[in-house]
Parts: C-alpha cells; sequence; structure tokens
C-alpha cells in the first residue's frame, strides 16, 4: 500500500512538473530567469543570439530551425536547449538585439517631432539591413526585452512631451510603429521586375476607365519607399501637432 502510494506521489510530482515546464515555455523568455549551474555546457546566450542573427540575415526567417543553429555553432540542439526552451525565445532576443543596433539618444532636445523623427527613421534603417523583421507578426508575443524597452520609453517620452496624455499616447504610438514597420516590410519584401511593372501598368491602362486614380498615380511603379516613408511620417506628426493644438485650445 506504501508503495503504491509513493509511486502515485511520484507520478503526480512529474506531471506537475511536466505542465509547469509547459507553460513557462509558453511564456516569453524576458519573463523567465535563465538556467544556472555548474554543469552548463559551455556556451552562453549572447553567442547564442549573434549565431541567430547571422542565419537569419543570410537565410531568412524560414530557414531558422535549432538545428541549424546547433551547427552554426559547432555543438548539439540538446545543448542549445540548456539556455532557450523554443524557437520562439532565439526570435525574441535575436529581435531585441536589432533594437540594441537602433540609436537612442541619451537625451531629449526641444523639438519632439525632431526626436520621434530620428529615432523612427534609424530604427528603419535598422529594420532594411536586417530583412527578415518583415516576416514577424507584430503580435507574435509581448516585446518585453530591455533593448525595446529603451526604444519605447524614449519614444513615448517623446509623445508625453509633445503634450500628448493618457490614451493618445498609445495610440500614437502604434500608429507611428505600423508606419515603420509596414514600411520596412514593403520595401523588404515586395520585389517587381521591370517587365512586371510594365506589363500591370498596361494591365490597368487597359482599365482606366475603372481606375483613374491607381492609373494617374502610376501603381503599383509608385514604390518609392524612401520617400513614402518620409511624407507619410510627416503626415502622422502634422496630424499629431493638430490634435495637440486642439486639445490646449480647449
Amino acid at each position: 500500500m506504501g508503495d503504491t502510494a509513493q509511486v502515485g506521489g511520484d507520478r503526480a510530482s512529474g506531471a506537475a512538473t511536466r505542465s509547469s515546464n509547459a507553460r513557462e515555455s509558453g511564456r516569453s523568455v524576458w519573463l523567465r530567469p535563465p538556467r544556472v549551474g555548474r554543469n552548463a555546457p559551455q556556451l552562453s546566450r549572447v553567442r547564442i543570439v549573434a549565431a541567430a542573427v547571422e542565419l537569419l540575415d543570410e537565410e531568412g526567417f524560414e530557414r531558422l530551425t535549432m538545428r541549424r543553429l546547433a551547427d552554426r555553432l559547432g555543438t548539439g540542439s540538446t545543448t542549445l536547449y540548456w539556455y532557450v526552451d523554443t524557437k520562439d525565445d532565439v526570435i525574441d532576443l535575436a529581435f531585441d538585439a536589432i533594437f540594441a543596433e537602433a540609436s537612442k539618444p541619451e537625451r531629449h532636445t526641444d523639438d519632439w517631432r525632431s526626436d520621434i523623427t530620428s529615432l523612427l527613421t534609424d530604427w528603419r534603417a535598422t529594420l532594411l539591413r536586417h530583412p527578415w523583421t518583415a516576416a514577424l507578426a507584430a503580435n507574435r508575443r509581448p516585446l518585453l526585452g530591455p533593448e525595446f524597452l529603451a526604444w519605447m520609453e524614449y519614444l513615448q517620452a517623446s509623445l508625453e512631451r509633445a503634450g500628448l496624455k493618457g490614451r493618445a499616447v498609445s495610440a500614437a504610438t502604434w500608429v507611428l510603429i505600423s508606419h515603420v514597420t509596414g514600411n520596412a516590410a514593403s520595401r523588404s519584401s515586395l520585389h517587381f521586375s521591370a517587365e512586371d511593372k510594365l506589363d500591370a501598368q498596361q494591365l490597368l491602362a487597359e482599365q482606366q476607365d475603372r481606375y483613374p486614380v491607381l492609373v494617374g498615380h502610376r501603381y503599383p511603379s509608385d514604390e518609392n519607399w524612401d520617400n513614402n516613408f518620409d511624407n507619410g511620417l510627416n503626415f502622422v506628426l502634422d496630424g499629431l501637432e493638430v490634435q495637440i493644438s486642439a486639445e490646449n485650445r480647449g
């Protein structure tokens, strides 16, 4: 009877441990403490992340696997799992490392528009250096890495300095982030050959009565993404200025 009870207790304990591990592996890597111990393999998260970013830059998001990453590091997949639980962990860590490349000024200037423009322009350039970021959905998991949080702190502080308050800060934040990520994703992933552009324009020209505005604006050959980014950002910031002025008058 005692042995049976002990076996049952061991099974229950093992099931609880597995359940706990499963819950932990589904959480953000930033919400779980790193493993420590004297028997840890001779590797580090820093090396893993650097190798992951290299692999992503060279071969793209779809080609990243734990096995391929382990091969690049000259180790086995089992060793990687000492430091990261899932491929999502690697992606979260790699994405935060990208934010480390983007400039984050130490202090604000007296011109909030200039501060935001510089911050977002530099971040877009960083994303374009790493085209695989275009394949990441914005809502995969909350971004909680220290580099992203420092970047986000600067952006929202700039919006507060501009005069926005309460929920308006969050709304403006996501409009601006969506503008950057959308433009960078389009710039990185949309590729039309010269022949395809001519054929597409010819297709629309034949239906000009139906699509007169598209033809007039040379769709789909209007992909000057740099100018589109600058102009779109100015449109958003102009709108914020109008909103802030209206609230100040009220």
